[in-house]
């Protein structure tokens, strides 16, 4: 039996029919959505441990880095604890971070991320969110724990937290410390121009000639 053979005018036929196939269950993912699934939102990530010091869970914020390895493009996400962030057809969702007190040694900052993705896990599958990452990024110990995906990353830059006794900035209070002794200083040397100088003692007679 002759096996039928393709016209070169039916090739490009079949490969519209082929691409619709591969999209079938979906449409493509929308580079510029910003709005993060219910599901997703929803998702618990674990129960954080309240500190006895430092600052609350819920308000700490951590800035989390993602890269697009496809175009090299890295963005910043500030999230607060239990904010999630969406970029494209990617979400970002912080459970909470955390840092060293401050007389610990290595000092560390890490938090706790999930990371999911809208793709197929085959061609012909719908899209779907998966979650490909949860768990604790370590800023200074990053293969710690690694982010397996071949298209994006994600990894702790900050966690803005405090714990009692630290100053906003060691270097602000210098100049205060500084003026307030300069002022010391001249009040001091004001008050010693003020006092008058002790008035001369009357001199002595000459004692009578012989």
């Amino acid at each position: 039996m002759r096996k039928p053979v393709l016209s070169p005018t039916a090739l490009p036929l079949l490969a519209l029919a082929l691409l619709a196939a591969c999209h079938k269950g979906g449409d493509a993912p929308d580079a510029n959505a910003t709005d993060v699934p219910q599901a997703l939102a929803t998702v618990a990530a674990g129960k954080a441990v309240e500190n006895q010091i430092g600052t609350p869970v819920k308000d700490r914020v951590a800035t989390i880095g993602l890269l697009n390895k496809r175009n090299n493009l890295v963005q910043d996400l500030v999230l607060k604890s239990g904010e999630a962030r969406r970029v494209g057809n990617v979400v970002v969702k912080l459970a909470t971070c955390e840092k060293t007190l401050p007389w610990e040694r290595p000092p560390e900052t890490g938090a706790f991320v999930q990371l999911f993705v809208e793709e197929r896990a085959k061609p012909s599958d719908p899209l779907a969110w998966h979650k490909v990452f949860s768990g604790w990024l370590f800023k200074n110990s990053p293969a710690v724990n690694v982010v397996e995906h071949p298209v994006y990353d994600v990894w702790v830059k900050d966690c803005a937290m405090k714990f009692p006794g630290e100053e906003e900035d060691p270097k602000d209070f210098a100049p205060a410390s500084k003026a307030a002794k300069a002022a010391g200083s001249a009040s001091t040397a004001a008050a010693a121009a003020a006092t008058p100088a002790p008035a001369p003692s009357p001199a002595e007679p000459a004692p009578p000639p012989d």
